[in-house]
């Protein structure tokens, strides 16, 4: 797996915090990203589609 460096403000890294941990969504924050980035690029799939712009695989 890679590993990649990006810079994220402040308040949106604390607001990421509240659901990382015991008591939180996500294991850590790496997991948390992963799910946010293919959360995302789902809803970008879903908008491709509705557009005609989805390759066939």
């Amino acid at each position: 797996m890679a590993k990649i460096s990006v810079e994220i403000p402040d308040e949106l890294l604390a607001d990421l915090d509240e659901h990382v941990g015991d008591d939180g969504k996500f294991v850590n924050r790496s997991d948390a990203i992963r799910a946010s980035i293919r959360k995302t690029l789902d809803a970008l799939d879903e908008i491709d589609a509705r557009h005609g712009r989805l390759k066939d695989e």
